[in-house]
């Protein structure tokens, strides 16, 4: 029942998932356990997340676990034909393919969600939206489900306080072990390894503007200063400001940063980040990408509107010409630049947060009618297994508490 482009690209796909099956150790880990206890058994999984060669393996896992998967993407550009194919091979259920039209990534959403899930794995709240908004006959079926991403958990957090949201949702981006490394470390050479292999462009001695210094603008920045570039972030929060300012970089609003910029990186959850003034203040030949969820950050339609001509510059690069006679250059249509445009996080670093989405649905079958609230955290003990397995597979141990400390940290009397 699956839908997907071209089952016979499946070989090329298989060993894409094999290379980085031998590189995700917890995931493998996981997985040797789930065959031994199948703790999915009986359940349908429903998975919206970027579908590549790590999420691919994600669903084997689940798999392994016992779970009965139905699989799509959460961007119609970051989808790889030849890992869906290869995912129908191992007879799991697939319905994406690359560049689907709005139409068709709809009706691929949709055939995942009509199929009933009993565990939900959404990355941008894609899955939970239509299930609440057009199946909700479906909602008792769930038990609940986890949220790869901080857009995703905007949505939730939104839903929950209209008293929208039906079921618990864990939030895995707020897990320690993903956000600090998937969202920093992960995104931060994803997107230089999307915009250096797109673009074939040198970044020492650019001025590169990163809107937004979350976690994820922390490792933009901290990549791009590390090639070489000038860096000044744009943000909307007086704290993060602060902190971009003592971690080493100029700080100013997008309409002053436009006219400096060469590279632009938008990394904010927000809408409308760049926008058709901005456009007019940049410089001949500036390049904008995203590596936000959606692509609303950067305003590409905003963008054609005012084009007085387009071209394909290079592959994945549409440049726009405006009245100015300036070239404005936009990656991946807009859309997240290192998935679109790249392979997405290393292996190593999908590792981790992917053990927190197969341990955190885990904890759902687990304690299934025992989880009060629909907005759940990750629990630190999940976070804290998943950090002691990574450092058994580095070999690197650390210190333990002694009795006499426990007593002391414990005790407001001790001295």
């Amino acid at each position: 029942m699956s839908q997907i482009r071209d089952m016979n690209l499946w070989e090329s796909g298989k060993r894409k998932i094999d290379w980085v099956e031998s590189n995700m150790p917890l995931l493998r880990q996981i997985k040797k356990d789930f065959e031994a206890e199948k703790p999915f058994a009986g359940l349908k999984v429903a998975l919206s997340v970027h579908l590549e060669a790590k999420t691919a393996y994600l669903c084997k896992v689940l798999a392994a676990g016992g779970a009965e998967m139905y699989i799509t993407g959460s961007n119609p550009l970051s989808t790889q034909d030849d890992v869906a194919a290869a995912l129908v091979k191992e007879d799991l259920n697939v319905f994406a393919w690359y560049k689907a039209t709005d139409d068709e990534y709809h009706a691929h959403i949709t055939e995942v969600v009509k199929i009933g899930p009993n565990i939900i794995i959404d990355d941008g709240g894609d899955l939970v939206s239509l299930i609440h908004n057009h199946y909700p006959e479906l909602i008792p079926n769930v038990i609940g489900g986890c949220e790869e991403t901080t857009t995703g958990i905007i949505r939730l957090i939104a839903m929950n306080n209209d008293k929208k949201l039906k079921f618990p949702m864990v939030l895995v981006n707020d897990a320690d072990c993903k956000h600090l490394f998937d969202n920093r470390y992960g995104t931060g050479q994803s997107v230089w390894d999307g915009i250096n292999r797109t673009t074939n462009l040198i970044v020492a001695g650019k001025n590169v503007v990163v809107a937004g210094y979350g976690w994820c603008g922390k490792g933009v920045a901290m990549r791009a200063k590390g090639l070489g570039a000038s860096v000044i972030i744009t943000e909307i929060d007086p704290i993060k400001a602060m902190e971009a300012v003592m971690d080493g970089f100029k700080v100013m609003p997008m309409n002053e940063a436009a006219k400096t910029g060469d590279f632009f990186v938008t990394v904010t959850g927000c809408r409308d980040v760049i926008t058709e003034a901005d456009y007019y203040n940049m410089k001949d030949g500036a390049i904008c990408c995203n590596a936000g969820h959606f692509d609303i950050e950067v305003d590409v339609a905003g963008l054609k509107k005012i084009a007085a001509e387009e071209k394909l510059a290079r592959d994945n690069i549409m440049g726009y010409k405006l009245k100015n006679n300036n070239w404005i250059y936009i990656i991946a249509e807009g859309r997240l630049v290192n998935l679109a445009a790249g392979d997405g996080h290393p292996a190593e670093i999908m590792d981790m947060s992917f053990a927190i989405q197969a341990l955190s649905a885990l904890h759902l079958v687990k304690n299934k009618g025992k989880i009060n609230d629909f907005i759940v955290h990750v629990p630190i003990e999940v976070d804290r297994e998943v950090a002691r397995r990574q450092l058994v597979n580095w070999d690197v141990t650390i210190d333990t508490l002694t009795p006499e400390q426990e007593k002391y940290l414990n005790s407001w009397e001790a001295h």
